[in-house]
């Protein structure tokens, strides 16, 4: 798109925020969402992929990302779902840059509404569906504005019923079982710091392996591995936004040390750590 296309900035841009420098500003996590906004000009993030889902919208600009083999072009106006482990980047689609709301959502509260159910998948990652667009609404507020728990809890009931309806998600097989993948992932939950099997968590869930990685991935999006990494790379987050050293915060993660740590970062996100410290450092200065 040419830099005509590109939005301007809407009137509740703060004008204190630089134009020029790329600044992500971060809500703390709260009950399993973590919610961001963000100013990029040139590239934002390199191919990455998580195993939450990313919903959001572009307030600003041109926000252009890869996606499922295809070039996709936030404007103004829009949704965007981004399924959990599905690879994407971001970059301005203009000069001007974009400026963005996220919010990132654990599959599991999606599940914990929707009952088992199959995860929503928005084809194209892209929606200008009047639903989305409402109850993306109430999860995106200012990022300096907290929300009460309850509130929040009400607006992930309403999303994942949104999103529920908006895909027409077909139904799992009938073998799949909601229970076996929750033991599972709670197996997961208490053992972040040492290695886990897969016959572990067969003995744990009651589940032959090769069905509950199936039932595992149906469910929460994403393969156990990636699922106990990526949660030791929250705890990793947590320790470096609290001011641990990288090495340090690796190890207490239970990553073998801080370049393994490091790369698990930037496939997870995009970025590297210190990057991503150098960028939440920008807008508080």
């Amino acid at each position: 798109m040419s830099a005509a296309t590109a939005a301007t900035f809407p009137a509740d841009a703060d004008p204190s925020f630089p134009r020029t420098r790329d600044w992500i500003r971060r809500a703390p996590a709260q009950g399993g969402v973590e919610r961001i906004e963000a100013f990029f000009q040139h590239n934002g993030y390199a191919l990455h992929r998580h195993d939450t889902y990313a919903i959001g919208r572009t307030l600003a600009g041109v926000q252009s990302f890869h996606y499922r083999h295809s070039v996709r072009n936030s404007l103004p106006g829009g949704t965007m779902v981004l399924h959990p482990d599905e690879s994407h980047d971001g970059q301005a689609g203009t000069e001007e840059g974009f400026r963005y709301r996220m919010i990132y959502v654990e599959p599991a509260l999606f599940q914990a509404a929707l009952g088992g159910k199959p995860l929503p998948f928005i084809e194209g990652g892209l929606s200008t569906d009047p639903r989305l667009a409402a109850a993306t609404e109430a999860l995106l507020p200012g990022i300096d504005r907290a929300m009460d728990p309850l509130e929040q809890d009400d607006a992930l009931f309403d999303l994942a019923h949104a999103l529920d309806a908006v895909s027409g998600a077909r139904p799992l097989r009938a073998s799949a079982d909601y229970r076996a993948a929750m033991l599972a992932r709670d197996y997961l939950h208490a053992a972040l710091e040492r290695p886990v099997t897969l016959d572990e968590l067969a003995a744990a869930s009651g589940r032959d392996r090769w069905s509950l990685s199936r039932d595992f991935r149906a469910f929460f999006g994403t393969s156990p591995h990636r699922y106990l990494t990526m949660r030791r790379l929250d705890a990793a987050r947590r320790a470096m936004l609290g001011g641990t050293p990288l090495v340090d915060a690796a190890a207490a993660a239970g990553f073998a040390d801080q370049s393994h740590m490091t790369r698990h970062f930037a496939a997870a996100y995009g970025v590297t750590p210190s990057r991503w410290l150098r960028m939440l450092a920008a807008q508080a200065r």
